[in-house]
């Protein structure tokens, strides 16, 4: 039986946690699936959106800790280092975007994998929690990566040490997530949100995602010198013609992704 729900809808690709009984939390399954999932989306040349949800209450409680204790089960370094590690690298370096659908509570390696996404929407009634600590642990799953970059090294630190739970409306008020939506309205708003996506520039939308993943790293003169190179590229696809001629012609552009 799968861990998730794949879907493929006009363009958008929907991979949603589907272990709503423990709160979508983790094992090797769900691990290997959303990795499988992710590929398919990376290799079909219709997905143009990926939007990563979850089933039921939560958005995604972590790693599921009867796995690790299990005396049968893998070590936490491994599960770290096959888990979690290989979903952050696909998410970030698939050059399509991710719109991550936070519907409930995103704790441990479920916050991070959330925070590693393009666009972070949550329902109001959504939290994000460093639960690390609270077992011994450190921020995985690109945690003491992200999370500096989005709220600030004090706050990030303060989040990771204390494990303290963060509203989503808050969230939002810190820079960690784009927007929290009301809870009844969320599911509409997701789904326009991926259409709109989807109908965009993606290749544009991939070398734009390209360059702020290198600018994380580089020097002001190396990135300059990349937007010169990824602009280049920008320029001899098909839908920056399609733009221009629709801005000269005064119509809405109509994009195919290439």
């Amino acid at each position: 039986m799968s861990t998730i729900n794949f879907t493929k809808v006009q363009g958008v690709a929907t991979i949603t946690l589907a272990r709503p009984q423990v709160y979508n939390s983790f094992n090797r399954e769900m691990a290997l699936e959303v990795q499988s999932a992710i590929d398919d989306c990376q290799a079909d040349t219709e997905v143009r959106c990926v939007v990563l949800s979850g089933e039921g209450r939560a958005f995604c409680a972590g790693q599921d800790l009867n796995e690790v204790t299990d005396p049968n089960g893998p070590e936490i370094r491994s599960i770290v280092e096959e888990h979690y590690n290989p979903i952050i690298m696909r998410i970030r370096s698939v050059e399509k975007p991710f719109l991550c659908a936070v519907n409930g509570v995103a704790a441990g390696a479920g916050a991070n994998i959330a925070l590693s996404c393009d666009i972070v929407v949550a329902k109001e009634s959504a939290s994000f929690v460093q639960a690390f600590s609270k077992i011994g642990l450190i921020p995985d799953s690109g945690g003491t990566f992200f999370l500096p970059r989005l709220v600030g090294w004090q706050r990030a630190s303060a989040l990771a040490i204390l494990g303290d739970k963060v509203k989503a409306t808050e969230a939002e008020q810190m820079g960690m997530i784009y927007k929290a939506i009301p809870d009844e309205q969320f599911d509409e708003y997701i789904g326009t949100l991926a259409m709109q996506v989807a109908s965009m520039p993606t290749r544009g939308i991939g070398l734009t995602k390209r360059a702020f993943n290198s600018a994380l790293t580089n020097d002001l003169g190396a990135q300059l010198q990349l937007e010169e190179q990824l602009q280049f590229i920008a320029s001899q696809t098909e839908d920056y013609n399609e733009g221009v001629n629709a801005f000269l012609e005064k119509r809405r552009p109509t994009f195919k992704g290439k």
